[in-house]
């Protein structure tokens, strides 16, 4: 008979849900990592992540997920053969993967061709997988660094990989899990992604607490700020050149954040979230808020062009930032953006 809705929830589906949920949690970290790595070879010039776009191809793939469980048939996921092939090939124009799409729909209403595949002789199939495979880890390990690797981030990494090549392989527990559970945990990309989130979880939750501060998103908020980062700093006991630095990474910060929107029709009034903590005897800063189009860590490359066009005291802010800040990571969402900026400590 036709398989239809079942929404009795009964013990079938409880015993299934923390698989389900399980999968669908590593194969959305996988979207996110894919999101953005094809952004990292699309571009004959470095740039920050939009991760609007990471977003919407988040949101397309659990469309395409739900749509294939009300079908009754596998799921989508997203495929990192997609970028080593654009890093190869140089090709990255979405018109071109509009008609690849098409092709491959079209494709799949013709048997014969999946014939073809399967008549490629293993040599063959084994030296593209090489390159591809090799490829994609050099892409996974340049995401890795340019991320701002430290000792955290690299074990999360090295352990998560090895994790899923061992349960892939079959050469970690392999005789210990049953049925069900070898099914599951058999897949290396499902059994990294868990490992990968829960060291994440962990290390998070083992950072140093953040001090949080809200307020209105203007230039009138920097006393408040000013205020709240004086008091942290004496808290920590540091010394007067690294609290100067502190407050006046915040003066800049905010500044850059409220300059950018000068000349803009009035909205409504936009708030700002500041959460700072101590990050190995520096301080990392964290700034949540709602602004326009530009990114902060495009303008800080472009600031060594000439521009003759642009406002010399529009940049000021942004060469003060880059001067007094290790790092600055500006991260772009449809409603909200975050602007993280790293702080070494100074002993003078």
């Amino acid at each position: 008979g036709w398989a239809w809705f079942d929404l009795s929830f009964g013990r079938a589906f409880w015993m299934l849900l923390p698989a389900f949920v399980f999968v669908a949690l590593a194969d959305a970290v996988k979207a996110v990592g894919d999101g953005i790595a094809v952004q990292r070879v699309s571009w004959s010039k470095a740039r920050a992540i939009d991760f609007r776009a990471v977003q919407g191809a988040v949101a397309a793939n659990c469309a395409g997920s739900l749509l294939s469980g009300l079908a009754a048939t596998m799921p989508t996921m997203t495929h990192s053969q997609g970028t080593v092939m654009t890093a190869i090939t140089g090709v990255a124009a979405s018109s071109v993967g509009v008609v690849v799409g098409i092709v491959f729909v079209a494709l799949a209403f013709l048997p014969k061709f999946m014939a073809l595949i399967i008549a490629v002789p293993g040599p063959v199939v084994g030296a593209y997988l090489a390159v591809l495979m090799a490829t994609l880890f050099v892409l996974g390990m340049r995401m890795v660094v340019e991320d701002g690797a430290d000792y955290r981030k690299g074990v999360v990494a090295g352990v998560s990989f090895w994790i899923g090549l061992g349960f892939q392989h079959q050469m970690v527990f392999a005789d210990q899990l049953g049925a069900s559970a070898g099914g599951l945990l058999g897949n290396g990309v499902t059994t990294g992604g868990l490992a990968a989130i829960l060291m994440t979880l962990f290390v998070e939750l083992t950072k140093p607490r953040r001090r949080r501060i809200g307020a209105e998103l203007a230039l009138n908020a920097f006393p408040t700020i000013d205020a709240f980062l004086l008091e942290f700093a004496t808290s920590r006991g540091w010394s007067g050149a690294m609290t100067d630095r502190l407050r006046a990474v915040g003066e800049e910060t905010l500044a850059t954040l409220v300059g950018r929107n000068d000349g803009e029709p009035a909205r409504k009034p936009r708030r700002l979230l500041l959460a700072v903590r101590n990050d190995g005897g520096g301080a990392e800063l964290e700034f949540v808020a709602t602004t326009d189009e530009t990114n902060i860590e495009d303008r800080l490359a472009l600031l060594g062009d000439h521009m003759a066009w642009e406002r010399l005291d529009r940049e000021v802010s942004l060469r003060l930032l880059r001067h007094l800040a290790s790092s600055v990571r500006h991260q772009q969402f449809h409603d909200t953006e975050v602007v993280t900026v790293r702080v070494e400590p100074v002993s003078r």
